[in-house]
This record gives structure tokens, C-alpha cells and sequence, in this order.
């Protein structure tokens, strides 16, 4: 990305060649031709310090002034009377991969208010693949999407963005679960000497070509087939490019306390910085152990291990209707799994299984369809598993066993198993910022299927409509900084989470007395209100609440020109 230079930045701020007026200061005369000015606005810095009403001025892709500016001098003017001005949200948990190319408008993020997000997250990113890995998900975006796959690696991933262009930034992890799949395949097994050694390679090769660090998905196969030793060996390999660990543990219920140890052993063995996604307490029983958890965060942090977490400002979770199954009954492909499934002999096993897991929910109500690939079944988008289950006459087990089979294993589930008190909790804890765990989604097209979890589309404006101005959690200046600054430094995104002069333009115009989400559980495709406008690296992409069309972000590669 073309960076503005030295003379048309100092053209652009006023100043002459032998002095001037600070970038900073108000009243300073400037000759500048703005291409963007924001008037008026509340700027709030991501700083976490208290906003001031200020105009700005941008240039190309940057910032050049905040401060008073008399004229426009024949920009694009955006009037911010009575609104926040902020820094784009970064998100910093979000599933968005293949995605951003069968949408590059990215609606669903860019509406929220969303300039960057890092995707590759529970282990699983679209790169590397093995050739055999290549044509299983060539034939399934061909078919899903119209997609023509072309890239074996994050370079040719990156590349095809770049070629495609997208509304926002994009970065990425490479999924563990997706590395090990390409060096040793599905199964339950031990590496050999060879596999691990080209699992580390892989790792190495990703984060040579810009990946952020590894992230684990370690309730899913294969990824949860790795002992933990085998996780801090490949991780290791992450460290000599100040990459990061993001982890879905190995258990958010009965045995978090467990997996939180784990994650943290991880990390401090592996020398890399931590990240723990959507940090939760599943289940009525483990609510209590909040308190636990979040203690054994803060003391890792207090020892010196570089610890954060993010969480979705919901109570519900979303995953696939076959992890009630267990781990054993997913391991390889697709086939396996559902040959499991009709298995006379496993049926026992199988139904007990998943009695245990009725047994922790409480009831079957508590878990909602949310999409489904074919049309005889859309009908059940939106409906418990125990309504459809008594409505086909059916017990619940053999209801999802059966869905799952018609349906390829594709069937994605919201589950209600949180605490609200809890939820709170995490949204106000300092070591705790905002992911949104959804994707980049749109009312229209291949990605406005099914019922999917509201947080795709409302994430970041119900932490600032429903936690900030209803629940007063905290400060709006202090949710903000969670949103912005926190993991731009975290991630070394330089220039970029915090509003100042010679920063990239990615900013966030919302009305605090108005933004909200309006996604909900049975109508989920729905924007955001109260965002009006929202830039990337200068470009105006949301105006008076519509898309622009613009495509200006960017690929932030680790090691980059525009990170540390």
C-alpha cells in the first residue's frame, strides 16, 4: 500500500519547508486540499482519555490533522455533530476466510464499524493444503460458492485478496488443525519424527508469508487429537517470527479450569504471546468457575506471560450439531464420521454420548437450528432440536442423527449455556476485549443463508449500545480502547487503532444514543443501527449508512510494512 509522502504529507498539514504550525494545533492556517474532513465529530482517541470535539482532516490514506479546520477546501465533508468519532474496530476473533472472496464487501463487518479483522481462528485457516486437501476444498467452494481455488499457501491465499480486493483489512493465523491435517491427515494418532518436523515447516512457511501466529481448535478434529506436547513443539516454531497463540481450549465446561492451565503451559513453553478465544463458562454447573479462571489469567499475567482474551457480547455460542458427538466418533474425514453414525454397534455408545451432553444443557430447547444446506430441511432454521425432535416423532439423538446424515454433517447449531452476571463480568475485566466469533455475512446472496448467530452482525455495536449505554459496564473511552488500541499493539498493527496525526484513516463516525444491533435470533440478517459512516485507510466504505462499493483495505502481513 502506496504511503503518502514526506512533501505532500507536509503540503497536506500546511506547513512550509522551514517551519509551520504543529499538525496538532488548533486555528493553524492551512493552504491543505483535503480529500476527507470530519466535522465537528466527539473524537475519541482509542487511548482510553476522554473525547473532544474536534474536526479531521485525511489525505490519501491517512490522517494529516485533528483540530479545527476552517475550510474544506473542496473535500468530501462528513458533518459528526453530536456523534463519536473513533478508531476502526478491530476485530480480533473472526472466522471470515474463503469468505472475503465470495463477498468482498464484507456488509456485516463494515457496518459494525469493523476496518480490520484476523481470521484462521479454532484452528482452521483455508491455507496449507496438501494436494489431496486441494481438491476436496476446490470441489466444495466450486460447488458452494462458484469459486475457483487457486492458492496452496498463505502467499497465494494473500495474493488472491490482494487481486480481489476487500472492503477491510484482513490478517490471519494458521490453523493448527489445518496443518496437521496437511502433514499426517485426520486421524487419532502420534506423529512421526517426519510429520512433526513438516508440521513445524508449515508453521515456519505461514509465518514467514505474514501469518499473526497459530491458533488451536482443540474440542474439534484433528486439532484435539494433539497431546500437549505436541502443540508447544509446533508452536515453537512460531517464535523466531513473534507470532502469537489464540486458542479455542480443549474444554469450556466441566473441565475449563483444566484447559485454561493448559493454554497457559502452551504459551510459556513456546515462548509465545497468549490469546484466549471467547473466553466462557459453558453450562449452569461451571458458571462458578469464573472467578477461578479469570484468577489464573491474572496470575499468569502477573508472572510475566503476555495474556490477554476476547469474548461476543452474547450468552449463546455457536459450533456444528456434531460436537455432541464425541471426539472419537469425528476423527477423519466427513465419511468416517457418518459411517460412525449408522454403525448398529455404536449406537449405545453414541446415544449415551449424547444423553450426557442433554444432561449439561438442561433440555434440547436450549439449542436452535441455525442452518442447514438442503431445501427439504430449511424449514427446521430457527427451531430446537427438541421441538423438531418431537415434531418428526423422533428422540433427540436419533433426530440429530439423522440431520446430520441428510445433511453431509453440515448442520450449524446456536446454543444458550451462558451467564449473563458472567457475560458482564468479562466485558468489564481489563484483560478481556471484544471478538465477535461470527463472519463477514450479507441479507443477500450465498452468505445470507440459515439463521446464524446474531453476533456476525451485531457484535460490536451491542457491546457499545447494550454493555456501555444501558448496563453502564464502563466507560465508552474504555470499551473503545478494548476495540481499538489494545489489539492493534497486541498484534503490532502500527499506525492503525488509534486516532492521531500521521495514522491510517480508519475511523468509526456512530451516534452513542443510538447505535445498536438489531440482529436477533430469529431474523439474524440485519444491519446495525446508529453507524452512519465508517472509512478504511482514508476511503469513506459506509456513507450515511450505505456501502460505498469501495474496496481500499488491505493484507496486514506479520512482519510487514505496516506492522511492528
Amino acid at each position: 500500500m502506496a504511503e503518502i509522502s514526506r512533501r505532500d504529507f507536509m503540503r497536506a498539514a500546511g506547513l512550509a519547508a522551514a517551519g509551520g504550525c504543529g499538525l496538532l494545533l488548533k486555528g493553524c492556517a492551512s493552504k491543505t486540499s483535503w480529500d476527507v474532513v470530519i466535522k465537528d465529530g466527539l473524537v475519541v482517541d482509542g487511548l482510553g482519555t476522554p473525547g473532544r470535539v474536534a474536526d479531521i482532516g485525511i489525505v490519501g490514506d491517512a490522517i494529516v490533522r485533528i483540530g479545527r479546520i476552517p475550510s474544506a477546501g473542496g473535500a468530501m465533508v462528513i458533518p459528526a455533530r453530536g456523534m463519536v468519532v473513533a478508531p476502526g474496530f478491530i476485530d480480533v476473533h473472526n472466522h471470515t476466510d474463503t469468505a472475503i472472496l465470495v463477498n468482498p464487501m464484507a456488509e456485516s463487518d463494515i457496518r459494525q464499524g469493523v476496518t480490520t479483522i484476523v481470521a484462521g481462528q479454532c484452528g482452521d485457516s483455508p491455507f496449507p493444503l496438501s494436494d489431496a486437501m486441494f481438491e476436496e476444498e476446490e470441489k466444495r467452494l466450486r460447488e458452494e460458492y462458484g469459486l475457483v481455488l487457486s492458492w496452496h499457501d498463505i502467499r497465494g491465499f494473500y495474493t488472491r485478496i490482494d487481486k480481489a480486493g476487500t472492503a477491510l483489512n484482513f490478517a490471519s493465523f494458521v490453523g493448527q488443525g489445518t496443518v496437521r491435517a496437511a502433514a499426517m491427515g485426520y486421524g487419532d494418532r502420534k506423529p512421526e519424527p517426519a510429520e512433526l518436523a513438516l508440521m513445524k515447516k508449515l508453521v515456519a512457511n505461514s509465518m514467514a508469508g505474514g501469518a499473526f501466529g497459530i491458533s488451536t481448535g482443540l474440542e474439534y478434529a484433528p486439532g484435539g487429537f494433539s497431546p500437549t506436547e505436541e502443540l508447544i513443539e509446533v508452536c515453537r516454531a512460531a517464535a523466531p517470527y513473534q507470532g502469537m497463540y489464540a486458542t479455542h481450549m480443549r474444554d469450556e465446561e466441566a473441565f475449563v479450569v483444566e484447559a485454561v492451565d493448559e493454554a497457559i503451559r502452551i504459551a510459556r513453553e513456546s515462548g509465545l504471546p497468549l490469546q484466549i478465544s471467547h473466553l466462557k463458562t459453558g453450562y449452569v454447573r461451571n458458571w462458578p468457575k469464573l472467578g477461578t479462571i479469570l484468577g489464573r489469567i491474572e496470575a499468569a499475567r502477573s508472572a510475566g506471560l503476555d495474556v490477554f482474551c476476547d469474548r461476543y457480547p452474547y450468552i449463546a455460542s455457536a459450533t456444528g450439531l456434531d460436537m455432541y458427538f464425541p471426539l472419537w466418533a469425528r476423527e477423519g474425514k466427513t465419511e468416517a464420521f457418518l459411517q460412525r453414525l449408522q454403525d448398529p454397534a455404536l449406537r449405545k455408545k453414541l446415544a449415551a454420548y449424547v444423553e450426557s451432553q442433554e444432561a449439561n444443557l438442561g433440555s434440547w430447547d436450549k439449542v436452535l437450528i441455525s442452518g442447514v444446506d438442503t431445501e427439504k430441511n430449511k424449514g427446521l432454521e430457527g427451531v430446537s432440536v427438541l421441538e423438531a425432535s418431537r415434531k418428526a416423532n423422533k428422540t433427540p439423538y436419533d433426530f440429530m442423527k439423522d440431520l446430520l446424515i441428510e445433511e453431509n454433517d453440515r448442520v450449524g447449531i446456536v446454543q444458550f449455556a451462558m451467564s449473563e452476571d458472567n457475560l458482564k463480568t468479562l466485558m468489564a475485566h481489563p484483560l478481556v476485549g471484544v471478538g465477535s466469533d461470527g463472519s463477514a455475512l450479507a441479507p443477500y446472496g450465498p452468505l445470507g443463508k440459515g439463521k446464524p448467530h446474531p453476533r456476525s452482525y451485531g457484535a460490536f455495536p451491542r457491546a457499545l449500545g447494550t454493555y456501555v449505554r444501558e448496563d453502564k459496564l464502563l466507560p465508552i473511552e474504555a470499551m473503545i480502547k478494548k476495540m481499538t488500541s489494545i489489539p492493534a499493539a497486541r498484534f503490532g498493527f502500527t499506525r492503525r487503532g488509534v486516532l492521531q496525526a500521521g495514522n491510517f484513516a480508519d475511523i468509526v463516525v456512530f451516534d452513542p444514543d443510538k447505535v445498536r444491533d438489531k440482529a436477533t435470533w430469529a431474523d439474524p440478517h440485519q444491519y446495525p443501527e446508529g453507524i452512519p459512516h465508517v472509512l478504511v485507510n482514508g476511503k469513506v466504505v459506509i456513507r450515511d449508512g450505505e456501502h460505498t462499493g469501495d474496496l481500499p483495505g488491505v493484507v496486514l502481513r506479520k512482519g510487514g510494512p505496516e506492522t511492528a
